[in-house]
């Protein structure tokens, strides 16, 4: 049995007797009912993932998977492919947004080489960032696939195994990404995994003016014309539109979901990545925070496929995993909203009399 079957197999919808249990305590909360609204239900989700009324929510850690793609040539970016390797040297430097919201929220930020078109073997050996190179960047999805299926499956499972290897020392996963060009691929998934149109799903990324967007919707168009994604075979969808960076996220949600842990999303590309795990496994669903709705077009098309309402809404874009950090701090209220938050009948205060 293969590492994505195994994983597979081993994912299971939330408990619903938990769920139940964190409802009927939240209901009778010394507030208005449900005063704090979606804190509150996130707080009944936590319970249902975790088995437990006292869900673990202390160690946190993102996950920043890098890649390059080959559909930079197309001009779909402000920014060239050089940025990326720059960035994840940014990164590791402590120098990035990434990295000044995870020290406000004490979260840990790993990053992953999944496919950067630079040699960054001296960070690696220095222990900096998590080596899982499929290649040096993906194909150009305007010509041709962006990787072959065997890659595809690699990047999915490497994606698994960050995930494993950090397992036993965290409580809340998050994901984002880093790489040139990549909203391009995410939105060629959104449009092959949704039945959206390119024009719906595709953004301005970087910044684009109007003709430059043009450009990019007829690329995003052009790569599906190309390469023809099956929309019922997700490992297919990645390896011929997607991106190395794309599929260790599918991984990463793959394996928090087996692993019974909350696992936040951050925007387009993270959400674009959990779209494939969501298309390998529904139930994934379960085990996903949404931390906020991107400005880019064609992420809120992504969310309501995966059932997921996002907690923030703050005119986010830049990726790296930005959202999923300030989110954390939400993801840690609900837990105390849960437990520390006396009950009418513990704090002997009276309910309501209509």
């Amino acid at each position: 049995m293969g590492i994505i079957e195994s994983t597979l197999n081993g994912i299971s919808g939330r408990d619903e007797t938990w769920r139940k249990r964190a409802r009927e305590r939240l209901d009778r909360l010394i507030m208005p009912h449900w005063a704090l609204g979606r804190l509150m239900d996130l707080a009944v989700d936590l319970a249902g993932i975790a088995r437990s009324m006292n869900p673990p929510v202390e160690r946190k850690r993102i996950f920043t998977m890098a890649g390059d793609h080959g559909v930079a040539a197309e001009g779909v970016s402000k920014y060239p492919p050089e940025v990326t390797p720059q960035m994840v040297h940014g990164f590791v430097s402590g120098l990035a947004g990434i990295n000044a919201l995870s020290r406000l929220n004490g979260v840990d930020v790993t990053v992953v080489d999944m496919g950067v078109a630079s040699d960054l073997g001296d960070l690696a050996r220095a222990g900096k960032i998590v080596d899982c190179k499929v290649a040096m960047g993906t194909g150009n999805i305007a010509v041709g696939p962006a990787m072959t299926r065997e890659q595809a499956v690699r990047a999915i499972e490497a994606g698994i195994g960050v995930v494993e290897d950090a397992a036993d020392r965290t409580d809340v996963f998050g994901v984002g990404d880093m790489g040139i060009a990549n909203t391009s691929p995410s939105a060629a998934i959104a449009a092959a995994l949704t039945g959206a149109s390119p024009e719906e799903v595709t953004g301005r990324g970087t910044g684009l003016d109007d003709a430059q967007l043009r450009r990019k919707i007829a690329v995003v168009a052009k790569a599906l014309e190309v390469n023809k994604p099956d929309p019922g075979d997700a490992v297919d969808v990645l390896a011929k539109v997607g991106g190395f960076e794309i599929g260790g996220i599918a991984g990463a949600v793959l394996g928090a979901a087996a692993r019974r842990k909350p696992l936040v999303v951050d925007g387009f590309i993270a959400t674009a990545g959990a779209l494939i795990a969501h298309g390998l496994e529904p139930r994934v669903a379960d085990y996903i925070i949404a931390s906020h709705r991107s400005v880019e077009r064609g992420h809120s098309i992504m969310q309501e496929r995966l059932g997921r309402e996002p907690l923030l809404d703050l005119g986010f874009r830049l990726g790296e995993g930005t959202g999923a950090a300030v989110a954390m701090n939400l993801v840690e209220a609900a837990k105390r909203i849960l437990t520390e938050v006396a009950t009418f009948e513990e704090a002997h205060v009276a309910t309501a009399v209509m």
